[in-house]
């Protein structure tokens, strides 16, 4: 394992053992122990069976959301904070980026759109947004990749999910973005419950997908902008 992030609870029961969840880099979480309430750091990671520990560089994320560093032989109190979350790194080197501005250090040359979100804590509601200095900022999609390897510091942030006004048989609809599914489509042309004899196609162009036009099935999800144009139409099967 990589990579991991873990929460304590500070359990003092009858062998002081505190209860840790361990996650690897896509944040799926395992239960570890730790015995000591202020355990050193590389307690930590022998606990969360990441040897040699002088591969790892760990990470304590404080309550702002920034990320401090604990060396090996540095204690942490868990009894004292709370609920506590860690972050290990088989690496030599981090990288700096911050996330609604607090700074953050990563132990990979890349993160990844999902893993932002979730130390974001971002709502079904937010994206998180990747700041482009002197130009547009730019949305991160869930599976996206971001090198953070390029020179400066990569800053995100996360703000309410955007809408876009889009055309449905002729008809301007706000949805909110950036993808849309067939199922949304058909509710906003035909609204309400369909008889299961009710058979919908659809067409679309001006997408931000690729194609930018093209048949959207049953089930499938296109990309908007604004001015992306769909036609449904409904047919009953006898």
């Amino acid at each position: 394992m990589n990579n991991i992030i873990a929460t304590t609870t500070g359990g003092l029961g009858a062998a002081s053992l505190h209860r840790i969840s361990v996650s690897d880099e896509s944040l799926n979480f395992r239960p570890v122990t730790v015995a000591d309430p202020v355990p050193l750091g590389r307690q930590i990671l022998i606990a969360a069976g990441l040897t040699p520990v002088d591969d790892f560089s760990l990470f304590a994320v404080l309550p702002s959301g920034d990320f401090e560093d604990i060396r090996l032989d540095e204690t942490f109190d868990l009894r004292a904070k709370g609920t506590e979350h860690f972050v290990a790194f088989r690496s030599d080197r981090d990288f700096r980026l911050t996330l609604n501005d607090h700074e953050l250090r990563w132990g990979k040359p890349a993160i990844s759109g999902a893993t932002l979100r979730t130390l974001a804590k971002a709502a079904d509601d937010q994206v998180v947004y990747l700041e482009v200095r002197g130009g547009e900022d730019r949305l991160v999609e869930p599976g996206e990749l971001i090198d953070l390897t390029k020179p400066g510091v990569e800053r995100f942030f996360t703000a309410p999910r955007p809408t876009f006004e889009i055309i449905v048989n002729a008809r301007q609809k706000t949805v909110a973005g950036p993808e849309v599914t067939f199922s949304q489509i058909v509710q906003l042309a035909f609204p309400g419950p369909h008889e299961p004899n009710v058979v919908f196609s659809m067409s679309f162009r001006h997408a931000a997908s690729k194609p930018p036009a093209g048949e959207l099935g049953a089930g499938g999800v296109v990309k908007v902008k604004k001015g992306t144009v769909f036609n449904v139409t409904r047919t009953t099967q006898s």
